[in-house]
């Protein structure tokens, strides 16, 4: 099995050639408890669906770049950079859905790609990045020791992935590069 690891940006046809394997990374992730904007239940089906209905039309009209991490033929992460913003704010993009599958974690891998996506912004002239993560996720230190500063906690921000009493708080944090 080939554990190199490769980042590529991807295009809306890609979503189209390689739905199956971006479906089973949401889907794996979602079930595993990630806080990225669905609950459960969530069939593979909805995660596909996300793919083909809300990612496919901003990379195809230009306001989103899709950062996929290969181990070999294999999705094992993945990250978007948002940078449809408003006219009176050229120079800002968010982060949206890093995602590293449950089975390649703890290599780096949402480091590199994030590392990427910043490139990236950098190169488009982007010098503010923002993004919110559920507060406590282990995505939050992961965003600290990359450089991004915490703006504040919302609380009761977004349902709990799983337990649709509880409502979980949502850490805003941004990055000048």
């Amino acid at each position: 099995m080939d554990e190199t690891l490769t980042i590529e940006l991807m295009t809306a046809e890609d979503i189209d050639r390689e739905l199956s394997e971006f479906g089973a990374l949401l889907h794996a992730v979602v079930h595993d408890g990630a806080s990225i904007g669905f609950v459960l239940p969530f069939s593979e089906t909805d995660a596909r669906q996300f793919w083909t209905e809300r990612v496919r039309p901003d990379l195809a009209g230009g306001t989103r770049d899709l950062f996929v991490a290969w181990t070999g033929n294999r999705i094992a992460g993945s990250v978007q950079l948002f940078h449809g913003t408003p006219a009176n704010q050229p120079h800002r993009a968010d982060v949206n859905k890093l995602m590293v599958h449950p089975s390649y974690r703890r290599r780096g891998i949402a480091k590199t790609l994030m590392t990427a996506l910043e490139r990236k912004a950098k190169a488009m002239g982007r010098s503010l990045i923002t993004l919110d993560t559920r507060t406590g996720d282990t995505a939050e230190p992961l965003y600290t020791a990359l450089g991004y500063r915490t703006v504040g906690v919302i609380p009761n921000f977004c349902r709990d992935t799983v337990d649709a009493n509880r409502l979980d708080p949502t850490t805003i944090m941004y990055k000048e590069i």
